[in-house]
């Protein structure tokens, strides 16, 4: 695979025989630290960023990263630095951001089940709004919010029933989704937070959907979410933001998702067309951010020929990239330096007791044991949504800063696993 070809490039690329991220080896890093190896690059994040920043020069803005896509505390930290708010779905995720230097007022906190407990924390902690994804939500907030003695900034995520054209499970705006309100119950649930005594309604809020790679969605979304403004305060609430989510792809396997900029100008033409161009605006990327920052970093264990299949066995499994196994997703996988072997069609497979237990199907490779690869595209949903499954622990984590490495994660042991867990006598 050339450097072209690289999803990551060009802060992922080849230096003669060498796969680079920024200034450093990657095979340094996998002999340094071990693998699986979770390497991430931080100029690789900051650029992502500064296409959503230039898309939206002279507008005001807040950006909240979508902390679900890699919630690390490293990770965070780097766009917390860089004046990111972030997009909650829990308790714990807020926490997190607390621990990483976060701003409480910039943090969102989304998410169709919050608890009473997590909407307590939420208000002590003095967060910058609830986006509301029920009508009987609204209620709950409301007492909790009264309980306390406090207001809970909220908007209303709208559900548009528009087809993101993705994965049906990362589908989040269609009428068969669990999330947010249907439009058409939109404006009740406006006027009913508006009555509440312990809400103040500042926003509105809409997420269609996650690697989304077309920019119609977007269009078909903005159009029915200023219809609903336009209603909304017309019954005399004002919408002080409006939220348009996130959701954008990234180049997997040769997807073509629209860059953040460009796509934020034909945005910004519909928005200036309507007359909503002055508006407060927050967004919430995510994959688009981390995605293409990242790669696993793994060993070849075992080469097993087959009759029907050939299987390259790798250190990395399931446990660490759920991806394929959750969502039959795609991830590129590259070797890390030139081998004397025959290439070979094979399926890359981890050491995990599942047949679902697979990263690469049919995949064209020179490789022999001990030889190690790096699987691209896995800065997003992989170590978030890792587990120990077969008591594997969790895989270390390394931030690239130039000529530097970070480690912001260590390797998790079965002590790490066990600990809080009692035998019973």
């Amino acid at each position: 695979m050339t450097a072209e070809q690289l999803p990551g490039a060009p802060r992922i690329a080849w230096r003669g025989d060498d796969l680079c991220m920024e200034n450093l080896r990657l095979a340094d890093l996998a002999h340094a630290y071990g693998t699986p190896l979770f390497v991430y690059s931080k100029a690789s994040m900051l650029d992502a960023l500064g296409a959503y920043q230039r898309g939206f020069a002279g507008r005001k803005l807040q950006i909240c990263y979508a902390m679900k896509a890699n919630s690390s505390l490293g990770v965070l930290q780097v766009f917390a630095q860089a004046g990111c708010g972030f997009d909650i779905v829990s308790g714990g995720e807020l926490e997190r951001v607390l621990a990483a230097g976060g701003e409480p007022k910039k943090v969102i906190f989304s998410g169709v089940g919050k608890t009473r407990a997590e909407m307590k924390q939420a208000l002590q902690a003095g967060i910058g709004c609830f986006n509301v994804e029920s009508e009987a939500e609204l209620e709950v907030l409301s007492a909790v919010a009264v309980g306390l003695g406090a207001v809970a900034p909220v908007s209303i995520r709208v559900n548009p029933d528009v087809d993101p054209k993705t994965h049906p499970y990362i589908s989040t705006g269609l009428k068969g989704n669990k999330f947010g309100v249907a439009q058409e119950r939109t404006l009740d649930a406006y006027r009913r937070a508006a009555s509440l005594p312990g809400l103040k309604v500042v926003g509105i809020d809409c997420h269609i959907g996650s690697q989304i790679t077309e920019d119609s969605p977007y269009l078909d979304a903005m159009d029915r979410i200023l219809d609903l403004v336009t209603a909304i305060e017309a019954a005399g609430i004002p919408i002080h933001h409006i939220d348009f989510g996130g959701g954008l792809g990234i180049n997997y396997n040769g997807d073509t998702p629209p860059q953040a900029d460009a796509l934020w100008m034909q945005l910004f033409a519909k928005l200036d067309s309507r007359g909503f161009g002055n508006r407060h605006f927050m967004i919430e990327p995510g994959r688009s951010l981390v995605g293409n920052a990242g790669v696993c970093l793994t060993e070849v264990l075992y080469l097993k020929p087959g009759e029907l299949k050939n299987f390259c066995i790798i250190d990395a499994a399931m446990n660490d990239l759920p991806r394929p196994a959750m969502y039959q997703a795609f991830h590129a996988i590259v070797q890390l330096a030139t081998s004397t072997a025959a290439p070979s069609t094979y399926d890359v497979v981890g050491p995990i007791c599942e047949s679902g237990d697979w990263i690469g199907r049919d995949r064209e490779l020179a490789v022999q044991q001990g030889d190690l690869l790096a699987v691209l595209s896995a800065g997003a949903y992989c170590m978030s949504m890792s587990s120990n499954y077969n008591t594997r622990g969790r895989a270390a984590e390394v931030l690239v800063d130039g000529t530097t490495a970070h480690v912001i994660r260590e390797r998790e042991s079965a002590a790490d696993q066990m600990r809080g867990e009692k035998l019973i006598g």
